[in-house]
């Protein structure tokens, strides 16, 4: 038996500009059937998945690259939730425990944030049921009772939506900036409208906003609005707690505490979390779903997981209980990181300095070696964008100078233009081979035909790292790259950076916060030190033990690698292991 899924992006369709070559190629069309035919209101094609023989030449031939036909062997369940004919659809959904953190894996467009909407009953399930058109030439959904409802789900998740009164929710969303154009006031007033007195009270201290109160929600930089979007949620009286990507914007200390402020509330609330830091993840949850499929096509929900085991077959790929590879390769991870490049130096640099109105930045001198990636690690606000920037030549130092070989530049923040994105590659002369695999690997070809202002964070992010890595150039610098990038494409994107810049025997300097993304990529470190938003100091690069011992002493964080894949795991503060490296001065590299 073989389920057949058809989509189409209708952002992407250029319906009948294209002359409609999918239908004209339809073997069944041919045929005299009507497998492809053309909606008489929105001027889409719409796929019959009744009467799709599952050829692909459809596929082939689309100009824009918007259809995705999945032969799916074996009977899948109907879906739980459709947006609308030839879409995403999802099969399966996740369930809260009464106490404790159950999160969601999975990459980018797979159903994560679809399931959380079903959960907190933003939508109802529809079981990809439509009855025809609602006069605006969309599909409307087939109406349910309740009680036709509770029929059509499994028994958990019947026992999740019978309950006579819907459980009180409280939700902090994924995307954070809409916060800021829906509410104009202070993280004073934002903060006590939702909680009560002594909560709020207790939530300024935890999460460190004494010195942000009286500062208006527009003017927050990314750390501080996420940082006030999880306290929003955090003190609400609720039953049920979701999290929607919490480390977008944090440093790894403020990452730590926000999981320990999650993990302490899953002890006494139920407690949901969608995130794509694996060592954040990893700590704050009990246990996990897996959520895998094909992106922004479909979505199916794993069984319930222990959290160790659930992520380390998530690493590898594959599903033990349900006997499925979901992906054809795993996610290596080396015992020890990468090694220092065993290379000649390609370019040294000076020690630099620059003063700002209440801030002071220095750093040591040092050099970068051929084919190496120095990671840059420290808190937000001591000045790890300053110093790309001056290396890029955007910032003057007032001791010290740029770089003086050719350098190519992805900055923190990235801004859209209302440009299309292939238009956008024409400006910048982009081609040859790094060019074509970057668009291959970070998945551009959906995303070509689209403005930079009509994508979503990740999509933007990509394009932003095609463009720094597609230009010729000596020395790569990244600031955050990973922000909003699910966890393969973090890795796709580490794999990716590796190889060009191992190849090409150029350098590269990239500041993140993740771990297990630098662990990943980086030779060796330089570690930032000093007092945030006041003074700020960049060591040399020193070898990556050296570094990652130096770096997780001062964020107060001990950490062993898990001894089945060699991910990086945070130890739990005051465990025996905790104790036992902080005894050894050992932060790093222990197994466990």
């Amino acid at each position: 038996m073989v389920t057949r899924i058809a989509v189409v992006d209708r952002d992407v369709c250029i319906k009948e500009k294209c002359g409609y070559q999918c239908a004209k190629v339809c073997p069944p069309n041919r045929m005299g059937e009507e497998c492809i035919i053309v909606d008489k209101e929105t001027n889409f094609p719409i796929i019959s998945e009744e009467l799709c023989i599952g050829c692909g030449l459809c596929v082939k031939v689309c100009p824009v690259q918007c259809i995705s036909i999945i032969n799916m062997a074996g009977e899948l369940d109907e879906p739980i939730y459709q947006y609308g004919i030839n879409t995403f659809r999802l099969y399966g959904l996740p369930l809260p425990k009464d106490t404790g953190a159950v999160s969601l894996v999975g990459k980018n467009g797979i159903g994560k944030t679809t399931a959380i909407k079903l959960l907190t009953k933003q939508v109802r399930p529809n079981f990809a049921k439509f009855d025809g058109e609602d006069g605006k030439g969309k599909e409307k959904e087939q109406e349910f009772t309740d009680e036709e409802m509770l029929l059509k789900l499994p028994i958990d998740t019947r026992r999740y939506f019978s309950k006579t009164q819907a459980p009180s929710v409280s939700i902090k969303p994924q995307q954070i900036d809409r916060i800021r154009n829906s509410f104009k006031g202070t993280v004073n007033e934002l903060i006590a409208a939702v909680g009560k007195k002594q909560k709020v009270k207790d939530a300024i201290q935890k999460f460190g906003m004494e010195k942000i109160l009286e500062r208006k929600i527009t003017q927050l930089s990314g750390g501080e609005l996420q940082k006030v979007a999880i306290a929003a949620a955090y003190i609400k009286d609720a039953e049920i707690y979701y999290f929607d990507e919490v480390t977008n914007y944090l440093d790894i200390e403020e990452r730590l505490r926000i999981g320990v402020l999650l993990k302490e509330l899953s002890e006494k609330k139920s407690v949901m979390l969608a995130e794509h830091d694996l060592t954040v993840l990893d700590y704050v949850s009990d246990y996990v779903y897996l959520v895998y499929g094909d992106e922004n096509v479909y979505g199916i929900v794993s069984g319930i997981k222990n959290v160790r085991n659930g992520i380390n077959e998530y690493i590898n790929g594959y599903l033990k209980e349900e006997n499925v590879r979901f992906r054809d390769h795993e996610i290596a991870f080396s015992k020890k990181g990468e090694e220092a490049a065993k290379t000649t130096v390609l370019t040294k640099y000076d020690g630099l300095s620059k003063k700002f109105e209440g801030f002071e930045f220095s750093s040591d001198e040092g050099s970068i070696k051929k084919g190496e990636i120095l990671g840059l690690v420290g808190k937000n606000a001591l000045g790890k964008s300053i110093f790309v920037k001056i290396l890029a030549g955007v910032e003057k130092a007032k001791k010290g100078h740029s770089l003086t070989l050719k350098v190519s530049y992805k900055p923190q923040y990235i801004t859209a233009e209302p440009v299309v994105v292939s238009d956008l590659f024409r400006s910048l002369n982009l081609s040859g081979t790094i060019f074509e695999e970057c668009k291959r690997r970070l998945g551009l070809h959906s995303l070509m035909e689209k403005k930079l202002t009509e994508i979503s964070g990740g999509e933007l992010q990509r394009v932003a790292l095609t463009i720094a890595l597609g230009q010729e150039a000596d020395i790569y610098l990244f600031d955050e790259p990973t922000a909003f990038l699910d966890i393969e494409q973090r890795f796709e994107f580490a794999n990716l950076l590796r190889k060009v810049i191992s190849e090409s025997e150029k350098c590269a300097f990239v500041v993140d916060h993740d771990i297990v993304f630098v662990d990943a990529i980086a030779n060796r470190l330089i570690v930032f030190d000093g007092a945030s938003s006041v003074k700020g100091h960049a060591s040399a690069p020193m070898a990556k033990r050296e570094g990652m011992n130096n770096f997780l002493k001062m964020a107060g964080i001990t950490m062993r690698r898990d001894r089945e894949t060699f991910r990086p795991r945070i130890n739990k503060p005051g465990s025996a292991l905790d104790s036992e490296q902080r005894n050894a001065g050992e932060y790093f590299y222990y197994e466990g």
